[in-house]
């Protein structure tokens, strides 16, 4: 961190304070670098959440950055993602009205595509699209030193890993100990699939695994134990994966946490073997099965083998202790209400942990949008860019799916009603009786936010008994659940069968972890 009053601030708005930005870490790596004047020890780096009031941000920053010399240039450099972009357009228009002075760069995601028509854009003094670690070091010592740029937007230059200064020295000590720390082993996908920014890629870059190796020691030394790999494909190459997954086996403590995206259809049997020897707890599997419908795969470009991915879903819940997210998304081209549903029964016959059920968004750039027309895509113009209807689903069907993955997450996803959901997602298709009790709950509440575990108690024992289950097993279910998850309120079903519960002790564990407990118990 600058012991003196910094020229550049490097500066993101997260979703959440447990995020990390990987981004910035990596222009703050490489302020050092790449020829001329040293900026590392001019440069800082501040991250705040999108629910910070804009105003408390600005005024943060233009402290840090103190009163401009005359003649002196400040630098701030925003990363600019979907998730931020609303908010961060207006502390550049404020950061801009306060003090016109300020040179504004902006880099990420949301502004490297379409980036004619965004009013951050216009706000700001430059922005570099695509790669920046290279580019953003050689702006800065331009708009501090001259020549001064001739260019408002640039072209990021992707250089090679290898000339590249890993990140991870850059996480602070507080970093470990309470934020998730994002590591990449390569960058980039091979694969096509036209929702997904990662299409535009050209192939996968691996880092040099031997110094990505050294640095994530170097981490583990510190004390990190939360690594979650962005690679979008962390088993495209099974050699480098088994030497990742060695590394760690090396070194497995109770509190190590290791998350990686799979490819559903690629796990052959050596990479198996070793997967097998992670206790539970350790291993989280993002596995993107996204839809089971062939013509819909063909039509946004998607490889993938659907039963080699059924029979490594399959193996993984039956032979491994890895904790499995597997993702579906609702509103792809052509794909109605009713085959998504029956994509989504057959993941649900696997197992799986959890099943992550998302709405599709145009982000940027991505090649989904050359469906738009003939597949009846509207999405909305505000980020994040959720379709709204297709041709295959009306818009009152996008909002009944919308709260139907809602009620997933309560309810399954949480895993906080392992005993209770089977009495009801039984019959030729869950994916139909769960949107029955959707439309059943929307009915009766009216909402999707707010609904406590009390609450959502009382409702599944008044739909169950509603529906015909046998009111005494279907309060035991709710009992047994309600105790496990450890909740400690009093919901009305469940009256006189709470007493003489011990308080709940002090758990050191988290959120996700015992999210994890609760779905292997039992």
């Amino acid at each position: 961190m600058p012991l003196t009053t910094p020229a550049i601030i490097l500066c993101t708005l997260n979703a959440k304070y447990i995020h990390a930005s990987l981004g910035l870490r990596y222009l703050l790596a490489n302020m050092a670098r790449h020829g001329g004047e040293d900026l590392r020890s001019k440069t800082a780096l501040r991250e705040f959440t999108i629910a910070r009031p804009v105003h408390e941000i600005a005024k943060a920053l233009l402290a840090e950055l103190g009163v401009p010399v005359a003649g002196a240039t400040q630098i701030i450099g925003f990363g600019v993602y979907i998730w931020n972009t609303g908010p961060t357009t207006e502390l550049v228009r404020l950061l801009k009205e306060i003090r016109p002075s300020l040179r504004i760069i902006l880099g990420g995601p949301e502004v490297s595509y379409e980036w004619e028509n965004q009013e951050i854009v216009r706000l700001a003094d430059h922005l570099i699209t695509g790669w920046g670690d290279v580019s953003f070091p050689k702006l800065c010592r331009a708009l501090l030193h001259g020549p001064q740029p001739l260019m408002k937007v640039i072209p990021g230059e992707q250089a090679g890993l290898d000339e590249i200064n890993l990140p991870y020295a850059e996480y602070s000590a507080d970093d470990l100990a309470h934020r998730l720390l994002y590591v990449e082993a390569s960058r980039g996908c091979p694969f096509k699939c036209e929702f997904c920014l990662s299409a535009l890629d050209k192939t996968a870059w691996a880092f040099d695994l031997t110094q990505f190796l050294a640095a994530l020691d170097g981490l583990y030394q510190r004390g990190a134990r939360n690594f979650k790999f962005v690679d979008r494909t962390f088993n495209l190459k099974i050699d480098s994966s088994l030497q990742i997954l060695a590394f760690f086996l090396e070194r497995l403590t109770a509190d190590l946490f290791l998350h990686f995206e799979v490819i559903p259809d690629h796990l052959p049997d050596r990479l198996k073997e070793m997967i097998s020897r992670f206790p539970p707890g350790l291993l989280q599997f993002e596995i993107g099965i996204q839809t089971f419908n062939p013509e819909v795969q063909q039509r946004i470009s998607r490889r993938q083998d659907n039963e080699k991915s059924c029979a490594n879903v399959d193996w993984l819940v039956k032979h491994s202790h890895a904790h499995l997210h597997a993702d579906l998304i609702f509103g792809l081209p052509g794909e109605t209400l009713a085959s998504f549903g029956e994509g989504f029964d057959r993941l649900y016959a696997l197992g799986a942990d959890e099943i992550q059920l998302g709405v599709l968004k145009r982000l940027r750039g991505t090649p989904i949008a050359r469906h738009s027309e003939n597949y009846g895509m509207l999405y909305d113009a505000q980020a994040p860019y959720t379709v709204q209807q297709t041709d295959a689903v009306d818009a009152a069907t996008m909002q009944r799916f919308t709260r139907l993955a809602r009620y997933w997450d309560l309810l399954a996803n949480s895993g906080r009603f392992k005993q209770t959901l089977p009495l009801f997602l039984v019959g030729p298709s869950p994916f139909a009786a769960f949107l029955a009790f959707t439309d059943w709950l929307w009915q009766r509440t009216g909402k999707t936010s707010g609904l406590t575990p009390e609450n959502l108690v009382d409702q599944l024992f008044a739909y169950l008994s509603e529906i015909g289950q046998e009111v005494e097993s279907v309060r035991q279910s709710l009992l047994a659940d309600y105790l496990a998850s450890g909740a400690r309120a009093n919901p009305a079903c469940l009256q006189g069968l709470l007493q003489g519960r011990d308080k709940p002790g002090a758990t050191n564990s988290s959120g996700l972890v015992q999210r994890q407990a609760r779905h292997n118990s039992g």
